[in-house]
């Protein structure tokens, strides 16, 4: 089979699991499967306009009391007027995720009003490479941003997460494009992808220096020959390490007791036709939502550190 039949047959799988997935999700979740109420506190980041809007949207219509929070508090308040208009009660909070002084105020506001949260989605973002641009100008910004503003926020809120027969839940937002083993856009050095694999090994000090060399080189110009994913290639690090923290957060939750259990994974929403890839994209928000907010809801919960995209495990 020729590389074109190979890329049709896996267009048509593709095809077919988004077909699956929209009819699971047109059947309403039964009794016995909402362990959720108005009570349960969902935060999203980045919830004023694209995946993360729609995520807002879509745990607002079950019924959570969802918090949509976001760096520019003027287009929230429109996303929030649209939302109030379709009947759907979400709540607004401004939060910059690179800046402390924001997380610790909506940290204590969080505290002060609902006491807690039982879900969090990191969603916020950013890319600045669309089509064929591959420029590393701003790699400073996207890795603080999409790893480090994670990061903060994550270890931020874990201490206000409510305790709960079903867990608490994180889903961090992230992207094929960060694969340690995928056959395209991996990192070459194979001794650190060996590492970045190996969950016992994983430590915060291997994603810092990870990060550290790649802004070093992307700073001395010798990025292009260092072995980094070669599109994409400041995003592609920056969910390489969003990928290895959520393994790395798994792990040291893993040991927490029944009552208190927090499970984090991550996902992938493909390919979106949102502001972050220019609309240029071939998964309707809808499509691109659907899995963080599956994760979210899921009942009989057990999977942690895991990687998810269309409703199923894909290796990291």
């Amino acid at each position: 089979m020729g590389k074109k039949e190979k890329n049709e047959k896996a267009k048509e799988r593709r095809e077919k699991r988004l077909q699956e997935i929209h009819l699971l999700r047109s059947i309403p979740y039964s009794d016995h499967q909402s362990w959720w109420s108005k009570e349960t506190v969902a935060v999203v980041t980045g919830g004023n306009r694209g995946i993360g809007f729609e995520i807002c949207r879509q745990l607002a219509t079950h019924g959570l009391t969802v918090i949509l929070t976001s760096r520019d508090a003027s287009a929230a308040a429109e996303s929030i007027k649209v939302l109030h208009e379709g009947g759907l009660d979400v709540v607004f909070h401004q939060l910059d995720i690179v800046d402390d002084s924001s997380i610790n105020q909506f940290v204590e506001w969080l505290q002060e009003n609902y006491g807690g949260l039982d879900i969090l989605v990191n969603n916020a973002g950013v890319n600045f490479n669309l089509g064929s641009d591959n420029s590393v100008e701003n790699a400073y910004k996207v890795i603080k941003t999409n790893y480090y503003g994670i990061k903060n926020l994550t270890e931020a809120l874990i201490p206000l997460m409510k305790p709960s027969v079903f867990g608490a839940r994180v889903v961090n937002t992230s992207s094929r494009l960060g694969r340690l083993n995928g056959r395209r856009n991996r990192i070459s050095n194979e001794e650190l992808r060996e590492q970045l694999s190996d969950v016992e090994f994983l430590s915060e000090d291997l994603i810092d220096r990870t990060l550290l060399a790649f802004l070093q080189q992307v700073e001395d110009g010798s990025w292009t020959s260092g072995g980094w994913p070669q599109i994409y290639t400041d995003y592609s690090v920056s969910k390489l390490a969003v990928n290895a923290y959520t393994r790395l957060m798994a792990r040291k939750l893993s040991d927490r007791p029944e009552g208190q259990k927090i499970y984090i994974n991550c996902y992938c929403p493909g390919w979106v036709k949102t502001a972050l890839t220019g609309f240029a994209g071939n998964n309707t928000v809808e499509e691109g939502a659907d899995t963080g907010v599956w994760l979210a809801l899921l009942h009989d919960q057990t999977v942690m550190g895991c990687f998810f995209a269309e409703r199923r495990e894909i290796n990291f």
